[in-house]
């Protein structure tokens, strides 16, 4: 490779393959790994040989060019066969191990005959007990043989042997061995014991390289099975992380595929697939492009039973593909190697796995993951003739008629839909003008501003069926669709008059009170509407409100003696529902609360929860106004309950979200974080992905990050941050999620990133006039740095924070950047020096504000009465933080290997900065015991470097002393340390 000095040494070889190692699986590697055995040869050392070869071997062993590890094995053995002599013990170590890397190397190609894996078993066997190992690796790759040929008797045996043999130094790792194991139940049908094998390494107790990676891949479609959906969607949202950049996991990867597939996540499936095309063609590996493309073909199997065999699919480079055509082409594939795998095998074992794992159905109809991700919808074409029987249903014209009234009279949701099936029914048949007047009406509820017109008709219809007061009400519906369209005067105009007309005619006993009390519905409605002062209004006469109040509560007092009616209970909740608002806007809220509460609590006693769903959110958030979370949160599961089937996806998402938002505020973050990813999954079901979607996310990623729950956060986090915009979410939500990232990040060990996501965070934020969030994460981008290594950026980034920190006024802040940045120039080029100097800033930091503090009670420092003595105690105590990691700091750059006489200066130098954090520390009584006597033991172990074993057992006496009385595990470990160095002292001074 250009640009790559050559190897001259065996040192530089060693630390170039390390270099190499750290690289990212593939190609680019591998090839490196070719050169360096180059570079090796020419040092005319066997062993710098065997180490290259052997770094070649590893490598190629976690690519997707696994095929070529053969070659670099077989000389190994044979330059030990030869000159045993020329390994040293780790290689000698080495070389045994991999013999499992290539039992399960020649399983995975088909090109390598039966009989010499079966022979290769035996050497393998042979050699394990020459040098003395125990048969239980020998026995788990038998295991693997014969459980991929199927001869499922012999894998029993070999299994059992396998966890019946003594573990030794040539075992795979628990981890491995437990997936193992695991993926065994799981393929005899034991879901459950497979996971509980799996449960340690789940849980962190054991892992490696590629633990718990293939685990939580494995357990997907088992946990699917058994119905744990919750702890599938986080196996996929952890485990996708830790594979996704690794080329030798398509296995893995294939597994996430299937778990999305088979969970009604077809988009993301298609995104995993877009994101390694490699994948498709990548022929080093066949057992994995075999497993890989039978999920290919599940997924576009699926994507065509939904009517999406048409759709562009990601496949492999070079053609477009269609699902259909990218179905054919990947099962025929998966079916080639498996028939290769068979033929090899003498079975038809791999064929009949593969078909099955491409023939299954669906789990989950839909399980939400947070992650932005929309159903795709299916092509469309042209209606399907009806069945004979639905014709018939439809050509019962007066059964329909029958039940499109008991549905309008209950006031159900399905009406409208009923009457549209009653209008489908109708074509071609002769109605009467009552008939035509209602599937007018109705026809007109569904077309917005499109059915004013039909709502005129529908008046004219009525009249002519001699209805004159239904005649009124339509009218008085096209009036308030003409003021939701902008024009409210002209609406209420005409309302007015309608009104008129209707009390007249009510009074005269022309209509009954359902048609009066719909005109004055109408009539409220529009006066309402009027004080939301939209665009067509103009300005608001003074009494506006007051117009409003007095028509809701003339419709309450018309429809509340009759609410045994169910039409005309729902009209006066809706009065009282107007009222509870009006009290709202008058912001009294206590009224507004009982006012909506009547409200719910008629909708819902005439069997009509559906209406109250609206008022019941609306409860809500006045009572989270005010302040009780409890009567919020009954609000809102209430809205939940009520809205069910009926609601829409919007509304759905939004109560969804409603909710989140409550239990948050509770720390209740499970169960917030929960209805966050269902309000997610509605957004995206709305078609709201980029604006209410993206929001739900943000929250549920920050619900996430407080259980603690990093790699899921940081996969929701990542996939609202692109929808995030500061124009509809506000640039403080793109900078929490960026901060959020940022600790999720830190915890799953990504330093880079995490400071990354932290300086972009910073440079929104250092655009707001408080500060103070950029000085914060100016400084977590600082230590993100630092923990990555990159420690000339961490100390510019900590001498950003610190000038943030200077400015407002935050002594805190800046002595812990510069205490910081003190650390850091001890590793770079500043060296010492610099670090003292960084670190006397500190000091002087310190001092100067407690100089600047008064004592207001010109008490002792100790009593914290009033504020300003509370600031000094703070400050004294950072300033005790300071001196004792100043000692840290100039003890811990003394070498391990110095001679006494060089380390003494340093050694006393830190023991001031000792003494000196012990004594502010000591100002502040028993508040910071602890750290006193931290400190005071740090200064003994200093004082016995410096030979001074008396003043060593003084300091530790003196710990004793202070924790005499107390407990505590603090306290136990101090007088363990303190005793233990008296011990040390007294045998010093008897020699």
């Amino acid at each position: 490779m250009s640009g790559i000095d050559p190897i001259t040494d065996f040192d530089a070889l060693r630390q170039a393959m390390a270099e190499n190692f750290e690289q990212p699986e593939g190609p680019a590697r591998n090839a490196r790994a070719e050169q360096l055995l180059a570079e090796a040869e020419k040092l005319g050392i066997p062993l710098a040989v065997i180490e290259a070869l052997a770094h070649q071997l590893k490598v190629y062993n976690y690519s997707s060019e696994k095929a070529k590890m053969f070659v670099p094995f077989a000389r190994l053995l044979r330059m030990w066969d030869e000159h045993p002599e020329d390994f040293d013990e780790y290689e000698i170590h080495s070389l045994h191990w991999v013999f499992k890397w290539m039992s399960a190397g020649m399983l995975d190609q088909p090109h390598i005959p039966l009989a010499s894996i079966e022979k290769w078993l035996g050497e393998m066997e042979h050699r394990y007990r020459l040098a003395g190992h125990s048969e239980r690796a020998v026995r788990s790759a038998e295991f693997s043989v014969s459980a991929h040929l199927g001869d499922l008797d012999r894998a029993e045996r070999a299994y059992a042997a396998w966890l019946a043999a003594d573990r030794d130094t040539m075992a795979d790792c628990h981890a491995c061995e437990l997936h193992g194991q695991g993926w065994w139940q799981a393929l005899r049908g034991s879901d459950a014991e497979a996971l509980g094998l799996w449960g340690p390494v789940l849980e962190g107790e054991y892992s490696c390289a590629h633990e718990p990676h293939t685990v939580l891949a494995s357990s997907l479609v088992p946990l699917l099975r058994l119905g744990r959906v919750d702890e599938a969607r986080a196996n996929h949202l952890r485990g996708f992380r830790l594979v996704r950049a690794m080329e030798s996991m398509r296995g893995a990867y294939a597994d996430h595929v299937e778990f999305c597939v088979l969970s009604g996540n077809e988009a993301r499936a298609l995104e995993l697939l877009a994101e390694r095309p490699a994948y498709f063609t990548d022929s080093g590996d066949p057992r994995s492009k075999l497993n890989f493309m039978a999920v290919v073909a599940l997924l576009m199997d699926r994507l065509a039973s939904l009517g999406l065999g048409d759709q562009t699919v990601p496949g492999p480079v070079g053609r477009v593909w269609t699902a259909s055509d990218l179905a054919a082409h990947a099962r025929g594939e998966a079916l080639s190697l498996a028939a290769r795998f068979d033929e090899r095998n003498g079975t038809s074992y791999v064929s009949t796995r593969a078909r099955a794992r491409m023939n299954q159905p669906a789990l989950v109809d839909r399980l939400p993951l947070g992650v932005r991700s929309t159903r795709p919808a299916p092509t469309v074409h042209a209606p399907r003739p009806q069945t004979g029987a639905e014709q018939a249903a439809e050509s019962d014209l007066p059964a329909l008629l029958t039940e499109a009234r008991r549905l309008s009279d209950s006031r159900s949701p399905d009406a409208v839909e009923a009457w549209a099936a009653v209008s489908r029914a109708a074509e071609g048949h002769e109605l009467d003008v009552r008939d035509r007047a209602e599937i007018a009406d109705h026809a007109a509820m569904e077309r917005g501003p499109e059915g004013i017109e039909l709502f005129h008709r529908a008046a004219e219809l009525y009249a002519e069926a001699d209805d004159p007061g239904e005649a009124l009400a339509a009218h008085a519906r096209a009036a308030y669709v003409l003021a939701l369209t902008g024009d409210t005067e002209e609406a209420l105009t005409a309302v007015s008059e309608l009104y008129e007309r209707v009390l007249a005619l009510f009074a005269e006993g022309g209509t009954g009170v359902s048609q009066a009390a719909s005109v004055l519905v109408g009539r409220a409605r529009i006066l309402m509407h009027r004080l939301d002062g939209d665009a067509g209004a103009g300005p608001q006469p003074g009494d506006a409100a007051g117009a409003a109040e007095v028509a809701a509560r003339e419709l309450l007092a018309l429809a509340e003696p009759h609410v045994e009616d169910v039409r005309l209970a729902s009209r006066a909740a809706e009065a009282q529902a107007m009222l509870g608002e009006l009290a709202a806007r008058a912001e009294d809220a206590e009224k507004a609360a009982e006012l909506l509460g009547l409200a719910v609590e008629t909708y819902v006693s005439a069997g009509l929860p559906w209406f109250a769903v609206e008022h019941e959110a609306r409860l809500a958030g006045i009572a989270l106004h005010r302040g009780d979370m409890e009567a919020a949160e009954r609000a809102a599961r209430a809205a939940l309950e009520h809205g069910g089937p009926h609601l829409e996806a919007p509304g759905h998402a939004q109560l969804h979200l409603q909710l989140a938002e409550i239990l948050g505020g509770t720390h209740q973050f499970g169960p917030a974080a929960e209805h966050a990813l269902e309000a997610a999954h509605w957004a995206d079901e709305a078609g709201q992905s980029a604006t209410l979607g993206a929001w739900a996310r943000h929250q549920l990623g920050g619900f996430l990050v407080r259980q603690g729950r990093w790699a899921e956060a940081a996969e929701i986090l990542e996939s609202a941050l692109p929808d995030l915009t500061t124009d509809m979410h506000g640039d403080g939500a793109i900078v929490q999620t960026h901060w959020w990232l940022g600790d999720c990040l830190t915890e799953l060990g990504d330093h880079r990133e995490a400071a990354e996501r932290w300086l972009q965070a910073a440079d929104i934020a250092r655009h707001w006039p408080e500060q103070r969030d950029h000085a914060m994460l100016a400084h977590l981008a600082a230590e993100a740095l630092g923990n990555a290594g990159l420690h000339a950026q961490a100390d510019q980034a900590y001498a950003r924070a610190g000038d943030l920190w200077r400015d407002l006024g935050n002594v805190h802040g800046l002595v812990r950047s510069l205490r910081a940045r003190a650390w850091a120039a001890a590793r770079t080029d500043a060296g010492l020096d610099g670090a003292r100097e960084l670190m006397a800033a500190a000091v002087r930091e310190c001092e100067a504000a407690i100089q600047d503090t008064p004592v207001a009670s010109g008490s002792a420092v100790d009593a914290a009465g009033d504020e300003s003595d509370a600031v000094r105690l703070r400050l004294v105590a950072e300033l005790g933080h300071t001196y004792r990691q100043f000692g840290d700091l100039v003890a811990r750059s003394v070498p391990d290997d110095a001679e006494e006489a060089s380390a003494r200066p340093s050694f006393e130098e830190a023991l001031g900065h000792l003494t000196q954090a012990i004594s502010a520390f000591a100002s502040l009584g028993d508040e910071l015991l602890d750290v006193r006597t931290g400190a005071e033991l740090a200064a003994g172990w200093l004082e016995a470097d410096l030979r001074r074993p008396a003043a060593a057992a003084a300091r530790a006496r003196a710990v004793l002393a202070a924790y005499a009385g107390w407990d505590g595990e603090t306290a136990e470990a101090r007088r363990a340390e303190a005793e233990n160095m008296l011990k040390l002292m007294a045998a010093n001074t008897e020699g």
